[in-house]
């Protein structure tokens, strides 16, 4: 697919940076906004697995789990500063996803979906069964926002700095898909055996994919839990991962612009519709099976595939008046 010009990328990350401060006067606004952004940083990580390489990583809130409760140790139990712990713990999960992830990189499709979405059920068990670690079901709370030149970072201060992540999170995104290495993940996804047959070291470019959407999802898990202030399993369990993933599949996969839509459309609405907790659940599922059957590629792949066809009905018909002169 078309990749998104450098201007906007630019007009987005300028816009990005602006809607905390048009939305700081409301404090619901303003927290969906954060919480936005959270969930789009998450979306770029996961569509650079399922997008670029062509795997669909169930496991990736578990990841996001393991960072956002690492951080949470290291800056109360320990006393470290959270600039300190978050790069801990954010390269903690990447090599632990790595790790985890390291018997189902052989497999494909189906297969690895199923194998990491029994990694991620025994990660949400670990979660709950390590109460002296993780406080177990009940989670942790009172979580103090990050430490900030001697006061505290928190409301739009926070909310900046998440903004700043996510749009530096998509601009090195798209910075990879337009390198070589993206296009050995694109390679790797077509098919995977010939990418091999060409001398792309497959497993090998696997490996530093999870390693890269690790990282993504470790950033994220650890502002997550400092932004919300609360951490539990529930926070980090496979309905996560399957938002995450819709959150892509909808926008369009595969693109720079897809995630952006997608999460922009989908994530505001279970707070908008937070008194509805049964219908939320219905509307998940009605737009997995509409992606699935209706829109493949997403809303920003069908408008790609539209504008094409558009593009390709107006040059036969330039030749055709061309053939009659």
């Amino acid at each position: 697919m078309k990749p998104v010009s450098d201007r906007a990328l630019w007009i987005f990350a300028a816009a990005a940076l602006a809607l905390p401060l048009i939305a700081d006067g409301n404090k619901f606004l303003a927290f969906v906004l954060g919480m936005t952004y959270i969930s789009l940083l998450w979306a770029t990580g996961m569509n650079l697995m399922y997008g670029y390489v062509g795997l669909m990583p169930l496991m990736f809130a578990g990841v996001a789990g393991i960072a956002g409760y690492a951080v949470v140790h290291l800056t109360r139990e320990l006393g470290w500063s959270f600039w300190v712990a978050m790069p801990v713990a954010t390269l903690m999960a990447a090599i632990a996803g790595v790790a985890l992830g390291l018997p189902s990189l052989r497999l494909k499709g189906f297969y690895f979906t199923l194998c990491s979405l029994v990694i991620q059920t025994v990660l949400t068990l670990a979660f709950i069964f390590f109460p002296t670690y993780t406080n177990g079901d009940t989670g942790i709370n009172q979580i103090a926002p990050p430490d900030w030149f001697g006061g505290r970072l928190s409301g739009l201060g926070l909310e900046l700095m998440i903004a700043l992540f996510t749009v530096a999170g998509i601009l090195i995104c798209a910075w990879i898909a337009r390198s070589p290495l993206g296009q050995r993940f694109v390679a790797i996804r077509e098919d995977d055996i010939l990418a091999e047959a060409i001398g792309i070291r497959v497993v090998r470019c696997k490996i530093i994919a999870f390693f890269i959407v690790s990282l993504y999802a470790g950033v994220g898990g650890c502002f997550y839990s400092v932004y919300i202030g609360f951490v539990s399993p529930r926070a980090f369990d496979v309905l996560v991962s399957m938002n995450i993933w819709l959150f892509v599949a909808f926008g369009g996969r595969g693109t720079i612009a897809g995630p952006i839509i997608g999460t922009a459309i989908l994530a505001p609405i279970p707070f908008l519709l937070q008194d509805l907790q049964a219908f939320k659940d219905i509307l998940s599922g009605v737009l997995i099976i509409v992606v699935t059957l209706l829109m493949p590629g997403g809303i920003y792949g069908a408008w790609l595939a539209r504008r094409r066809r558009v593009q390709q009905a107006g040059v036969d018909s330039a030749r055709v008046q061309e053939s009659r002169v």
